[in-house]
């Protein structure tokens, strides 16, 4: 499923977006989670911030 994903972010318009992936920690079981976002170029810098 994520080869699609990818494919049509290459394509016309989706090379605006980028696939982000972030390591996060959860707060109940204090394991690491990966959260998968699609994100607007212009944005990504605010989102890896948070």
């Amino acid at each position: 499923m994520a080869k699609k994903v990818v494919a049509t972010l290459q394509q016309g318009a989706g090379r605006s977006f980028s696939k982000v992936i972030k390591m996060v920690k959860s707060p109940k079981s204090g394991a690491y989670v990966f959260e998968e976002k699609i994100v607007h170029n212009d944005d990504l810098k605010a989102y890896l911030a948070k």
